[in-house]
């Protein structure tokens, strides 16, 4: 564990001090590049604000997101003709870029705090739903089998074979969506927004505030991190079969 938050730890603070003395040396302008010092020293507490408007925005809109796919893959898994009715449309869903929807989303649900969550859940779905319908389908023929000649009905086999099989899969994607809900937050406020850290970057880049600008973005990679280490906690104590079976 020492080991595993030493090394990254290690280069991030050797990437940090390259980064300064780089910018030092080079005497790169402060709008162009701020060096980590400038960054930090420019801290403000309306940051903390900001980003507690962007983090619970990624926040409902993953939840949603999550629950949504879960409860979508059981019936696709369940409902033959439904996957193949429904999984097309979550498939063009997918391949529509979060930027041309966002738009759309501020027309139809203002520009307050919805339509954030709305981009959130949209860009997280698909991820979910993908891997969680394959891990319910992973179960071996042979344990299916068994299940069928113990006469267990359709709940049992979903309860006691699919869902526990399906669980590493199902936390994979959730660990996946949580960096992509930070981007359809973000992405949701550069359309429309008062608050929030997308707002804070478009507001600061047009007045070439560059420090401003890389505090919001290392706040939108702290929420993501947060996140998925969060998840990984948890996973680590509901799927622990899994480690068990590496050591």
């Amino acid at each position: 564990m020492t080991r595993a938050f030493f090394v990254p730890f290690s280069f991030f603070v050797g990437l940090v001090i390259a980064w300064q003395v780089f910018v030092v040396a080079a005497a790169v302008p402060e709008y162009l590049l701020p060096s980590p010092l400038v960054i930090v020293g420019t801290l403000d507490k309306s940051l903390l604000t900001e980003i507690g408007y962007t983090a619970g925005e990624a926040l409902c809109g993953f939840a949603i997101a999550g629950v949504l796919a879960f409860t979508g893959a059981i019936l696709f898994v369940r409902f033959r003709t439904i996957e193949q009715g429904l999984f097309p449309i979550a498939i063009t869903l997918k391949t529509t870029p979060i930027v041309a929807i966002a738009p759309l989303l501020v027309l139809w649900l203002g520009t307050g705090w919805w339509s954030k969550v709305a981009a959130a859940a949209l860009i997280s779905f698909f991820p979910v739903l993908v891997n969680t319908v394959k891990g319910l389908k992973a179960p071996e023929a042979d344990f299916q089998d068994l299940f069928r000649t113990m006469r267990a009905d359709q709940f049992q086999v979903f309860r006691k074979l699919r869902i526990p099989y399906c669980l590493p899969y199902f936390f994979s994607a959730l660990k996946i969506s949580s960096s992509l809900a930070i981007v359809g937050a973000i992405v949701g406020e550069f359309v429309g927004a008062e608050h929030g850290l997308g707002y804070l970057i478009v507001i600061s880049s047009a007045h070439l505030e560059t420090p401003a600008v890389f505090q919001a973005i290392g706040a939108a990679a702290l929420i993501g991190i947060s996140m998925f280490y969060t998840l990984e906690f948890f996973e680590k104590r509901i799927v622990f079969w899994i480690q068990l079976e590496t050591e």
